[in-house]
């Protein structure tokens, strides 16, 4: 058997086997890419700068074709050098101190969040366009006032003749207005974003739209058959990772085409998954010819970063409900509100899962031999993942166990299709367990089993 785990740190770029074209590659990157690009609170200030400094200078433009004597601006805007510069000064300095301000409410909140509620949240409060836009016009109006500011010139000055961009100005008196109502509606936003029940509907939304991206709608008669079983070979070679981090996404076309042969692949690993360097990506069932070319092509093949991502890791939204119901549930927070609305939260995402087919285990390649996905989450590995850990933390509190069991009736309807429909009814049997193994006064304990018993 071959061992594709040597230190062996190929360039994937400059590999592209026989038959394989890069197409799927730069698109796997530049989805990866845009993904990073709609999380960073970069991009659209750095835009915004960029956009003012073109329109600082047309509009400057535009003001040395006016005749000042000749052309009357409305309100009574026009002004003399001192003001045009004191007005300038004023609102770039004003303007760069609402920046400090609104990155340090923006810094805050996320700090607050990550604290309160679950580190994995920040991850939507990243992507609030929003703030990305106060935050531009911040930076936009800032850069607009120094480029209309260098304009300004006395008669006293080199030319002899003075400049007094009135438009310009203008337009810098309105741009410092929207700049003050843009941080007062920042506030207020934000205010509100840090309602748990926003952050959890935005997490929640995000979950659903990515699972209706990625996942296809459920076949009943293929769910009804379960999931093909993977056949059986003989490992002949094994392709390691070459770095560690987290799993994003996996090319499953650039697997299926990656070895003209008729070779069997089994992936060990999924989005969303950890990654640790030397350990196996996946087992091929025929020895490597090419091996440093199919190796890379293989690991070219698997996005790795530095976080979790939603890209095809549809999970973690899941994930990050079901941690927020985690903390409130913890006992220095004890908040069973929250985890209620975490609950049912959670429950919508899974209700969509179950709507949903999970990506097949199994694929035939072309050619022959088979790319295997055993790592792929069922729906019932989707069911525990929502209640599992938190049925176990809510075992002492009757009430919550009450909403656990309301939230598996309302689940019931859509895992009935799928196969997780066994796991519902397991999973309300074992939330009336923990209960009593919690040993809650008795009177509690009869209204969680009276709950059990109206519901299933």
């Amino acid at each position: 058997m071959q061992n594709g785990c040597a230190d062996d740190h190929v360039a994937s770029s400059s590999l592209h086997p026989a038959g394989v074209g890069k197409d799927g590659r730069v698109g796997l990157r530049l989805s990866s890419w845009a993904d990073r690009l709609r999380a960073s609170f970069f991009l659209v200030p750095m835009t915004a700068v960029f956009v003012a400094v073109g329109a600082g200078l047309l509009s400057v433009a535009i003001d040395s074709r006016l005749d000042p004597d000749q052309t009357e601006l409305p309100l009574g805007v026009g002004s003399t050098v001192e003001s045009a510069r004191a007005l300038l000064g004023t609102i770039a300095g004003a303007t760069i101190t609402f920046a400090g301000i609104a990155f340090s409410i923006s810094l805050l909140l996320i700090q607050l969040a990550s604290s309160q509620y679950s580190p994995r949240v920040t991850h939507t409060l990243f992507r609030d366009p929003f703030n990305k836009w106060v935050m531009a016009t911040v930076m936009g109006t800032f850069t607009y006032c120094l480029i209309v500011l260098r304009s300004v010139r006395s008669p006293l000055q080199e030319g002899g003749q003075a400049v007094i961009p009135n438009l310009s100005v203008a337009i810098a008196v309105v741009l410092g207005i929207i700049t003050v109502l843009a941080i007062v509606a920042l506030i207020d936003h934000n205010a509100h974003a840090m309602d748990v029940s926003e952050i959890l509907d935005r997490v929640t939304r995000e979950t659903v739209a990515q699972i209706r991206k990625e996942w296809q709608p459920l076949d009943v008669e293929a769910a009804a058959t379960g999931r093909a079983r993977p056949p059986h070979f003989v490992t002949e070679a094994v392709v390691c990772f070459d770095r560690s981090g987290w799993v994003q996404q996996i090319d499953t076309d650039a697997l299926l085409r990656c070895d003209p042969r008729a070779a069997s692949i089994v992936v060990n690993t999924y989005p969303g998954r950890f990654a640790v360097e030397g350990t196996a990506l996946c087992s091929i069932s025929v020895p490597l010819q090419d091996s440093v070319a199919v190796e890379a092509q293989i690991r070219a093949a698997t996005v790795i970063g530095k976080t979790r991502t939603m890209q095809q890791d549809v999970s973690y939204g899941l994930r990050q409900v079901v941690d927020v119901a985690l903390r409130a549930l913890s006992p220095g927070v004890n908040d069973p509100t929250t985890a209620q609305d975490a609950i049912f939260r959670a429950t919508v995402i899974l209700a969509e899962l179950l709507r949903h087919q999970p990506p097949p285990e199994v694929q035939e390649r072309k050619g022959g031999g088979w790319l295997v996905l055993p790592e792929a989450p069922t729906h019932r590995d989707l069911i525990g993942l929502g209640f599992d850990e938190i049925r176990r933390a809510a075992a002492s509190q009757p009430t919550v166990c009450t909403y656990l069991l309301e939230a598996l009736r309302l689940l019931r309807p859509s895992a009935d299709a799928t196969d997780g429909a066994a796991a519902i009814p397991e999973q309300a049997g074992l939330v009336v367990t923990g209960c009593e193994a919690a040993g809650p006064l008795p009177a509690d304990f009869d209204a969680v089993r009276r709950a059990h018993r109206s519901r299933f």
